[in-house]
């Protein structure tokens, strides 16, 4: 999938293709439970047949936003942490966002596959290796968690070889994807239980029903 977006016309960062933002509770991982403002950017060449946000991947379809608006927006919020998503938010330089954002005092957490370079500054990033395009060396090293989703057994082997390139401090959750996710819970159940440096992850704002 190739990436559809001028760079350039993104004046080094300063302006971002916004699919939407908005302020609500991170569903997943760690942080499930806090209050968190979302920034969604468009644009993924990833394509996991499963994705629950495949609207965001043509960054086409959404026009370049200018970053010091959505922050003044985060600020009238209230939020005390932003999550950067998207789409694969590392595709753009993230430094103008991150450091406006860090400069009004909030965290600011990162989701990403790790299939680009690193661009900003971020208090937390959950790294979710894609079997399509893998992580690059450096995401390992700049996670604070990783979160493989199952799908089937073999995606247990898959955890297992990005959990043995992560630092020794950073946790570790599996999470089904959500189409299989009656199906593939018991084994995720046994399989955390047998393994137990691993955590189970569930997508707890599809049953709080909130964005």
């Amino acid at each position: 999938m190739a990436l559809e977006v001028d760079v350039a016309a993104l004046e080094g960062g300063r302006l971002l293709p916004l699919v939407e933002d908005f302020y609500t509770l991170q569903g997943e991982g760690f942080h499930a439970g806090k209050p968190a403002y979302f920034i969604r950017l468009g644009g993924c060449d990833v394509g996991c047949a499963w994705c629950d946000a495949k609207y965001t991947w043509n960054p086409r379809l959404f026009p370049p936003t200018d970053v010091q608006v959505v922050v003044e927006r985060v600020v009238a919020s209230g939020a005390r942490c932003v999550v950067i998503t998207g789409g694969e938010p590392l595709l753009y330089p993230l430094e103008p966002l991150t450091n406006e954002l860090a400069s009004r005092d909030l965290q600011v957490f990162l989701e990403t596959s790790g299939s680009h370079p690193f661009s900003g500054r971020f208090d937390w990033v959950c790294l979710s290796p894609k079997r399509k395009r893998p992580p690059l060396a450096e995401a390992f090293a700049r996670a604070q968690e990783l979160k493989v989703i199952i799908g089937s057994e073999t995606d247990f082997e898959w955890a297992e070889q990005n959990a043995g390139r992560v630092g020794r401090e950073c946790l570790l959750y599996l999470q089904p994807e959500w189409s299989a996710a009656e199906h593939m819970m018991p084994a995720i159940v046994e399989y955390a239980k047998a393994h137990p440096a691993w955590s189970v992850s569930v997508q707890t704002h599809k049953y709080m029903r909130i964005p």
